[in-house]
């Protein structure tokens, strides 16, 4: 039996109840730590749940054949951050694993598509969310979903290797916005960063672009809203954000 399990955004003990006894009852256990940034030591989620947890990199994760093989003869947990089906290599190794006849469970649990209403803007007010990558020099599409989503909130993922401990900062993501969007975006636009949402590190802040760049967040990984439309009560939340 194969278990894919969200442990949330915050340290080990995020992880739900359902998914603690899940994980305590298997044989072998992975953690994915490609796509996001723990914020807990490995040692701690091995105490709580017993388990001796094997890491797994994006090339075990994608290739998916050590996971599907145990899983065929053992019960395995795959322990996701944030929520199982944030990132496309979880939903293709679950289709696999469906295909192949495996019995499959999965846990959710929250993520940064959750988290970020923490910011007062309303969850059903977001359009299409889209990511900048390390190499962005020549890639349109953020602004294109941006100018899509017209009055629509616009959330921008900021890439990441958390092997490498490298993380693009939202000064980096500002500035490419402001110099992509062929004046679509001013350093006059009010933005929000969030940092390290879901955690006890969090940050959210709320400004002008400009006003934005002359201040420093160091707690990762970090995101951009461009708040489209604006509800009062959205804006009322927002001003408790608001750079002063």
């Amino acid at each position: 039996m194969l278990y894919i399990i969200g442990i949330g955004l915050g340290n080990e003990k995020d992880i739900s109840i359902n998914g603690l006894e899940s994980v305590r009852s298997c044989d072998v256990v992975y953690l994915e730590n490609y796509t996001s940034k723990l914020m807990f030591k490995i040692e701690d989620l091995e105490k709580l749940t017993g388990k001796k947890i094997i890491l797994a990199d994006r090339e075990l994760v994608e290739s998916g054949e050590e996971i599907l093989k145990n899983a065929n003869e053992k019960n395995v947990a795959l322990l996701v951050k944030g929520d199982v089906f944030s990132a496309t290599t979880h939903t293709d190794l679950y289709l696999r694993a469906v295909k192949q006849g495996i019995k499959t469970r999965i846990i959710h649990n929250t993520s940064i598509l959750t988290a970020i209403g923490d910011t007062g803007l309303s969850l059903y007010k977001f359009g299409k969310t889209a990511s900048i990558p390390y190499h962005y020099r020549n890639v349109k599409t953020p602004i294109e979903i941006y100018e899509n989503n017209k009055e629509m909130h616009t959330l921008f993922l900021l890439d990441l290797n958390p092997k490498e401990n490298k993380y693009i900062n939202y000064k980096e993501g500002l500035k490419y916005l402001l110099e992509n969007s062929q004046g679509k975006i001013s350093p006059n636009n009010k933005v929000v960063i969030c940092a390290a949402l879901g955690t006890e590190e969090q940050i959210i802040k709320y400004g002008k672009i400009n006003e934005l760049l002359d201040i420093e967040i160091n707690v990762y990984p970090q995101c951009i809203i461009i708040p489209g439309k604006l509800h009062f009560m959205e804006e009322e939340v927002l001003e408790l954000y608001k750079i002063q």
